[in-house]
């Protein structure tokens, strides 16, 4: 892979909020925009996010703080984005990456109460937070909304994910209609199968069974095929997709959910 470059002082005097930022591609997106000089509220219902925002406040220039919450329910939503103004006043740019398969089998194999839980991880928790973070900017006059999608929406063995995130690309798309007149973009990305290191917060249970295991293996097979790269994408590629559609660069970009798949649609 070439190296990821990054651009110095891009996101100065920008204050921004990303979700799902104690590992995977929030981590990531919130290590660049560190790098770019973000100032930084870090949000994830694990407490590990304190010890990540007080890693990157030692070597970075932008105020860098951290919030635990729940995004699955409204309270939990509301508290981030409390917590965040009573810090940097305002929110510039909300990333919302907080999202996740939980299980991996056929569809007729989940328990109504497992389809709900899919649901409150990967649509709950965009809505709430997009809900949380409009009115300030409303208030405003501007700002920036980055959902995080899948396109998945077009894979196997995961349907309830599939449709949450198909509600993450309906919400993208109407609220950009809603929110262009008071100054304010829409967008998301569409991640497609992307390496990354072992989760400290494990989305789910491990496949356990020889039928669980080969239930996983047919979305890695089919996320390889589906790739004109015939690959998995990396966590740095999905981060400068998003930090790219925050940008000052994509500023006529709105109501689009960009795939990051290599070449897969969803």
């Amino acid at each position: 892979m070439d190296s990821i470059y990054f651009h110095p002082n891009r996101f100065s005097h920008s204050n921004v909020l990303v979700t799902g930022a104690a590992q995977g591609i929030g981590k990531t997106v919130a290590l660049r925009l560190a790098l770019e000089g973000a100032n930084l509220a870090l949000v994830d219902r694990d407490a590990s996010v304190h010890e990540y925002a007080a890693e990157l406040q030692q070597s970075c220039t932008g105020k860098i703080f951290s919030v635990t919450a729940d995004l699955e329910n409204w309270e939990g939503a509301q508290t981030m984005v409390d917590e965040t103004l009573s810090q940097l006043n305002s929110i510039d740019i909300a990333i919302n990456a907080v999202g996740g398969t939980i299980w991996a089998k056929p569809f007729e194999r989940y328990s109504d109460e497992e389809i709900i839980r899919e649901i409150d991880r990967s649509l709950f928790t965009t809505l709430w937070s997009v809900r949380a973070e409009l009115p300030g900017m409303i208030e405003q006059q501007k700002g920036t909304i980055i959902n995080v999608s899948s396109v998945a929406t077009a894979g196997i063995n995961r349907v309830p994910y599939a449709a949450a995130k198909g509600g993450v690309n309906a919400l993208t798309s109407a609220l950009a209609r809603e929110a262009a007149s008071h100054g304010i973009r829409v967008v998301a990305t569409a991640p497609g199968g992307t390496l990354a290191p072992a989760r400290d917060i494990p989305r789910g249970p491990v496949p356990q069974s020889d039928e669980e295991r080969a239930w996983y293996q047919d979305i890695v097979e089919q996320t390889l095929d589906s790739s004109l790269m015939g690959r998995y994408g990396t966590l740095e590629e999905q981060a400068a997709a998003i930090t790219f559609l925050a940008s000052k660069e994509a500023s006529y970009i709105t109501g689009s959910v960009l795939p990051v798949a290599g070449g897969d649609q969803g």
